[in-house]
């Protein structure tokens, strides 16, 4: 049966560039694939065919002594190049190197490595950091400018973060040659392992720095100034960019991440930001009504006006008295809430003038009068 033409194969024409017939190739060998065609006994034949005309269509010498003489370039008695195995397959070394390439596009995404040329893992970035701050409620009315000390990976001054003495700089791995990974043929599959001898960072410290080891950087506790806008509250982060962690060998620092947490405050209960202050009050003050001064949040007092026979429970409100909104747009009210004390510890004359009160109180109690009445009616039923 005769061959058909390594161009038809692959699909290119005879012009085609080198660029041009690796991607040709690597789209036949994903449609081809045997694993991807389990129902389709001629792919596997196809598959080798696709093979056997990528792997003399890639070198140039052998793809001109293919456009020169055809198929009988490799066939006894031209020693145009390396015969191809049994079977229409390359040599063993040659399908290697012409599979690894679809194998990366098959597998390269599950195993997590760099295709091509790309190097290891020479320098990788720090890891991002959390800091919990509590301020008090005030703090977070007024906004605040204040510094922390952050323990902390910084760069090793000795090295600059190179890891290696005297600042030198690392060196190429030998065993993967910089990639920071190393590849094993197991049967028909290539694994790709993390290279034994770099850890997969791609280079090594032939003379590490004395001072961090190797690592380019050192624990260190930093200062640093952080400003607290005005209006944060429990659970805002903030973030400085690039004073996390230092990078390994050299790499970007990671983040550093402020969570606030404001503490309880003893008059005043935030929701968002309005506040709320409960005040007491005396059962003759909230009866007779009048003008009272509570404190505010900024420091000052403010006026309200209470109502004549306010009860319990009763608000009013204080606008514009809250905790300014965190990203602009004013601020929310203060609410005042009432808490009407009953008098304990009565003198013999306080009590002589509630009783005096109580007995010239009914008619301006409706509700208790009404509810005597009921009361009244509800025995009499029960009597008869």
């Amino acid at each position: 049966m005769s061959k058909r033409d390594f161009y038809d194969v692959l699909g290119v024409s005879r012009t085609a560039s080198a660029d041009e017939i690796k991607k040709a190739y690597r789209k036949k060998a994903k449609e081809l694939h045997p694993d991807r065609n389990a129902d389709n006994p001629d792919a596997e034949s196809q598959f080798k065919e696709a093979n056997e005309a990528y792997e003399i269509l890639k070198d140039a010498d052998k793809k001109a002594a293919y456009d020169r003489f055809g198929h009988a370039a490799f066939e006894g008695g031209m020693g145009g190049g390396p015969r191809p195995g049994a079977g229409g397959m390359g040599g063993g070394a040659d399908f290697q190197s012409a599979f690894s390439d679809v194998f990366d596009d098959l597998f390269g995404d599950f195993m997590g490595g760099q295709r091509g040329g790309g190097g290891g893992r020479r320098a990788s970035r720090g890891s991002d950091l959390r800091y919990n701050l509590r301020i008090s409620l005030e703090e977070a009315f007024s906004g605040l400018q204040k510094t922390i000390n952050v323990p902390t990976a910084v760069a090793c001054s000795t090295c600059n973060g190179t890891g290696a003495e005297g600042g030198a700089e690392p060196v190429s791995c030998p065993t993967c040659s910089g990639m920071g990974k190393v590849r094993a043929q197991q049967g028909f599959f290539t694994v790709e392992r993390t290279c034994p001898t770099c850890s997969g960072m791609g280079q090594i410290i032939k003379n590490p720095c004395r001072s961090c080891g190797g690592a380019g950087r050192v624990e260190k506790d930093r200062a640093l100034s952080v400003n607290i806008p005005a209006g944060v509250e429990t659970g805002t982060r903030i973030r400085l960019a690039g004073e996390g962690e230092a990078g390994l060998r050299g790499g970007p620092p990671g983040d550093l991440y402020i969570f606030i947490e404001v503490t309880r405050h003893e008059l005043f209960e935030r929701d968002g930001t309005n506040l709320y202050c409960k005040v007491p009050m005396s059962m003759a003050k909230a009866a007779l009504g009048g003008s009272i001064e509570v404190p505010t949040i900024d420091g000052g007092r403010g006026r309200v006006q209470i109502p004549a026979g306010s009860q319990s429970g009763r608000q009013m409100r204080l606008r514009g008295k809250g905790m300014p909104a965190l990203r602009g747009g004013g601020s929310g009210d203060m609410f005042i809430e009432l808490a009407v004390e009953t008098p304990v510890n009565l003198t013999s004359r306080q009590k002589e003038l509630l009783q005096e009160f109580d007995e010239l109180s009914e008619d301006n109690n409706p509700a208790m009068k009404n509810f005597f009445s009921s009361v009244k009616s509800f025995w009499d039923s029960m009597k008869g």
